[in-house]
């Protein structure tokens, strides 16, 4: 027996959990599906290894998803600083003035509190699962998945694995990378493979959480430092221990030999080779590697189909935006099925549809170019571009206007409200 539904969501990470609940909010009925079991917090676990730096445009997409209070009270680590710098040795740096190859970016010059957020992926995707399914005309289906697609001209048709059918105007595949809706509806994607691959390591620190977030550029790939929150929550700085999450790309040879190292050992290894700026370790409590690739759907709109998030693009996570450029995705399609509601046209007229492809593709687009040439900006090693490199570092730090504009860019403000 086939239920009749508005919209169908397939995939239910962070992203298809934030559309599912923004179209409910709109008073749309929405099935969110997704093949995992709903996420679960534990304030006594150690922290997901995943983390992601949410933005301020994206902590203001949250609260109007009514997600952000949720996010708060389980836990979240403001940042109020970024600092980018080029660390790779080269004869020319010493013709160069110190500081010159270093830029910070600071919420006081832009008249805020904070940055961004740090936030492990599971709470934020927890906080919108709660958000989602507080709303009356949104279903959530945990442990299932999507096995065939109709993608008629009047309807879509759904069969989930668990024999489960339905009949809806629009579905929107936000299930990830390899998505299976993407498959089903014959939408081919572009996919570049990098040299480098990335290891994730979740790890205590001796002293209290930092304001800052860095990223240092080696020639064989940058490595992070992302705060997070206390141990145990403890006044005074002694004796506290902080989590944090760093992040070194390298060869998939060289991650290899540090995931197999005894945890001395591996801490000894990053204590050497990341910046002084590292506070001392104390422990690590997970590490994993990943691989990274650039890829984009030809298309992002197939008649009732329609892709966002992972599905539809990743990035080179250098600058952390793959998830904020989701919600971004999320935000505008969200606002583009109100209209259509309101206008009473069919959720996938192409008069919709076709406006999200035009405005989120080349969006997009630019983000993803903007990566890869900062990836191969400073992957290479050529004394010239060496030089060009750190002197667009120290002139970004020395022309505030600019510095500012780059700042409120990443943080998803664009000329709208900031956050305090």
């Amino acid at each position: 027996m086939k239920e009749q539904v508005d919209i169908v969501v397939v995939g239910a990470g962070m992203v298809g959990a934030a559309l599912a609940t923004g179209l409910g909010q709109a008073g749309l009925s929405v099935v969110l599906v997704d093949r995992e079991s709903a996420p679960e917090f534990d304030q006594h676990q150690p922290p997901d290894i995943r983390v992601s730096a949410l933005s301020a445009g994206s902590e203001r997409y949250l609260r109007q998803l009514n997600a952000w209070a949720g996010i708060e009270q389980m836990r979240t680590t403001p940042y109020a600083r970024l600092s980018v710098w080029d660390a790779s040795p080269h004869p020319l740096s010493a013709l160069l003035p110190v500081g010159i190859n270093r830029t910070t970016f600071n919420a006081s010059d832009l008249g805020v509190s904070h940055l961004g957020h740090m936030v492990e992926n599971r709470i934020t995707q927890q906080a919108l699962w709660d958000s989602a399914a507080a709303l009356p005309t949104v279903s959530v289906l945990a442990n299932d998945a999507i096995v065939e697609l109709t993608n008629g001209d009047y309807m879509a048709e759904v069969i989930l694995q668990s024999g489960q059918r339905f009949e809806c105007q629009l579905v929107i595949g936000a299930d990830g990378a390899q998505s299976r809706v993407r498959e089903l509806a014959g939408i081919g994607t572009s996919r570049d493979q990098y040299a480098q691959q990335a290891l994730v390591a979740s790890v205590t620190y001796h002293g209290l959480p930092q304001d800052i977030t860095w990223q240092a550029f080696y020639p064989s790939g940058p490595r992070a430092f992302l705060p997070l929150h206390l141990t145990q929550a403890r006044p005074g700085s002694q004796g506290a221990e902080s989590w944090a999450s760093l992040v070194w790309y390298d060869r998939p040879s060289v991650l290899a030999e540090l995931k197999a190292m005894p945890e001395a050992e591996f801490i000894a290894a990053v204590q050497k080779a990341f910046p002084k700026d590292l506070p001392p370790l104390a422990s690590i409590a997970a590490r994993a590697s990943f691989p990274i690739a650039r890829q984009h759907a030809r298309r992002y709109v197939q008649n009732r189909v329609v892709l966002i998030g992972d599905a539809a693009h990743t990035i080179n996570p250098l600058a952390g935006q793959g998830v904020n450029l989701g919600f971004q995705d999320a935000e505008c399609l969200q606002g583009l099925l109100r209209e259509a509601k309101r206008s009473g046209d069919d959720l996938a007229h192409p008069r919709w549809l076709n406006q999200y492809e035009q405005t989120r593709r080349p969006a997009n687009g630019r983000m993803m170019l903007a990566m890869d040439a900062f990836y191969y900006l400073f992957s290479n090693r050529i004394p010239p571009v060496h030089l060009v490199r750190n002197l667009g570092l120290g002139l970004a730090q020395r022309l505030p206007g600019a510095r500012n504009q780059i700042a409120r860019y990443a943080m998803g403000l664009n000329g709208g409200t900031p956050i305090n």
